[in-house]
């Protein structure tokens, strides 16, 4: 494993080991992040539906306002952390269809799966694996959803190579992402908790347009909702993106 991802994957477990804690506590915002998962991005209805809230969340946006999810789609999340994103998709796609999310972290697959239990969710599984090696054949997925995870892989182009793998002609990307506004100096880009923490590992808009059409993707769109000025440092901002693949 490297430096890098060994860093993700340890910041993310304690992350999950807290949230197990906070979790309960409907006004917590104790793990930190981008966005704190406090952004008030979700609809009280999804949260209450699945019985969390946003405190589980240690996203930058919310990629289910993208995604527009019906009935009988088959959704994947990348990095899906504590499983909010799953659960609330895998009602939206209910009855007839499912929601999958895959993690590289086991403490929070097993939160993930405990927070399926209590929201009684039987239409969503989670999956151990690497977002740059997604455990799920080619073609089998009509949306692939992600909030603020990309940034964290080493080797972004092999995320979207897979994204895009997994998708059915005519599927849809459609995720929340942070990126890179204003350059960072180089040596903040080799900083391991600032890559953890989703600043170091952000690209800019053009070099992310640019590896989904490298992917396979077409028309990408952007839009920024929220910036972040990193004094001396830089500027990182949290995107909403969308893709497709071509239906042939």
């Amino acid at each position: 494993m490297s430096k890098v991802k060994d860093a993700v994957r340890s910041r993310y477990a304690s992350a999950a080991r807290l949230l197990a804690v906070v979790q309960a506590d409907a006004g917590a915002c104790c793990v930190d992040g981008p966005d704190c998962g406090c952004s008030g991005s979700y609809e009280p209805g999804d949260l209450k539906d699945v019985g969390l809230t946003e405190a589980v969340s240690l996203g930058c946006g919310n990629p289910n306002v993208l995604a527009e999810l019906k009935p009988g789609a088959q959704v994947l999340d990348l990095g899906s952390g504590a499983g909010l994103d799953v659960l609330i998709s895998a009602r939206r796609v209910s009855p007839f269809g499912h929601a999958y999310g895959v993690d590289m972290t086991d403490e929070m697959l097993a939160l993930a799966n405990a927070n399926k239990e209590k929201a009684g969710v039987t239409n969503a599984t989670f999956l151990k694996g690497t977002i740059e090696s997604i455990p799920l054949p080619d073609a089998s997925v009509d949306v692939v959803i992600s909030n603020c995870v990309i940034n964290l892989a080493e080797d972004k182009g092999a995320v979207l190579r897979e994204a895009f793998r997994v998708l059915r002609p005519g599927g849809r990307f459609a995720v929340a992402d942070m990126v890179e506004l204003e350059p960072l100096g180089p040596a903040t880009k080799k900083e391991l908790d600032s890559w953890a923490g989703c600043i170091s590992g952000t690209i800019p808009i053009e070099e992310y347009r640019a590896a989904l059409i490298d992917a396979g993707f077409e028309e990408p769109e952007f839009v920024v909702h929220a910036t972040q000025s990193l004094a001396g440092v830089g500027k990182v901002g949290s995107a909403y993106i969308r893709a497709r693949k071509g239906a042939t």
